[in-house]
């Protein structure tokens, strides 16, 4: 009955898990990486020498890097799918990151060239795509955007995915965490 529809709102958010049964609340939406990938290639008993890290910024050798979002567009939902992972940015771009880092103006800043440094799940060949960083105001990640027009990222992107996209590339996000 269409009057009282209201009252099911919430089993119309419930998200359940097809891994382990696991129900949430709302679709879960914001993965993410704790390092770029390059990280994983430096040998264990090398990484308080070759490293440099803090929760937005990491610096490898002489590679510099940025936690960045990318947020995907779900056309027929109230939220985006998000992905808070890692591009390079030059050791130019680096410094001007971090002498603005708390100046409300930096959103002003001209966006940052840089290569995606993570795999994208549900993608294939993300690591390397070129992408510009967006910055936002102090205490806020800068948002990226896929510039590889070739890719599918860059489309989905650009145009959305559909609700039922989102939720399978969630669903095998979930699995993979899970094993």
């Amino acid at each position: 009955m269409k009057l009282f529809q209201f009252l099911n709102k919430n089993k119309e958010t419930k998200f359940q898990c097809l891994c382990c049964g696991q129900i949430y609340d709302e679709i879960p939406l914001t993965f993410g990486s704790e390092f770029p990938s390059y990280y994983f290639t430096i040998p264990e008993n090398e990484i308080s020498e070759r490293v440099e890290y803090e929760k937005s910024l990491c610096i490898i050798d002489d590679h510099f890097f940025h936690r960045v979002r990318l947020a995907i567009p779900v056309l027929d939902y109230s939220e985006d799918l998000n992905f808070d992972i890692w591009v390079t940015i030059s050791k130019e771009n680096f410094i001007k990151r971090n002498e603005n880092w708390n100046d409300e103006e930096r959103i002003h800043l001209e966006p940052y060239f840089g290569y995606l440094q993570n795999e994208i799940f549900g993608y294939q060949n993300t690591l390397n795509l070129h992408t510009v960083s967006i910055e936002n105001k102090p205490g806020i990640i800068p948002n990226v955007q896929v510039i590889d027009d070739s890719h599918q990222l860059y489309s989905d992107q650009k145009n959305g995915i559909s609700l039922e996209k989102a939720k399978s590339i969630v669903q095998n996000i979930l699995k993979i965490h899970h094993n």
